[in-house]
């Protein structure tokens, strides 16, 4: 087998042997109440230990996300929402769009939109992982409070929810 051969054969095995890896991004605010169920989620997540499995606790989501996006071939946002009904909203994101070096960045603000940040890893690494919102139920964001009983209810789902999806899509396997 010629050496150009040998390379392309090695690179394939490496290519197929790829374990699939995940980042759980948790964000909110931990002084505000319910405002910290992403960040709790994270946590639980990071004591599991999981194999391929990285996670960020932050309290807004930050362009400075997108490097650790481009590397991963999953990804799960976890946020705190006011919602009525079900606990946990877990829906498929899109990116928004291709942004371009020196355009601004769509839904800029105290914190991007998934959807941006997902077309900003794209625009600049060319790659983004495939990517899920899950909102969680919260009632309470007020200064100083303690998470609801809703809320920790939601959280426990939440956990639920990403192993769930660890366990689909073969992560750390």
């Amino acid at each position: 087998m010629s050496d150009l051969a040998t390379v392309s054969h090695a690179n394939a095995a490496s290519v197929s042997a790829k374990v699939p890896s995940l980042l759980d991004i948790g964000y909110g605010n931990p002084s505000h109440g319910d405002d910290a169920i992403g960040r709790q989620v994270t946590v639980m997540v990071r004591e599991l230990g999981l194999h391929n499995v990285e996670v960020c606790a932050v309290e807004r989501l930050t362009p400075e996300l997108s490097s650790k996006l481009a590397t991963v071939d999953y990804a799960v946002f976890v946020d705190a929402c006011l919602m009525k009904g079900d606990d946990i909203r877990f829906s498929p994101l899109v990116t928004c769009g291709l942004e371009t070096a020196g355009s601004s960045v769509p839904g800029w603000g105290l914190s991007l939109h998934p959807c941006s940040l997902l077309a900003l890893t794209q625009s600049l690494y060319c790659r983004h992982p495939r990517s899920w919102w899950m909102e969680v139920a919260a009632e309470n964001f007020a200064y100083g409070q303690q998470l609801s009983a809703r809320a920790r209810q939601g959280i426990q789902n939440a956990l639920e929810q990403i192993l769930a999806l660890i366990a689909e899509q073969k992560i750390g396997k």
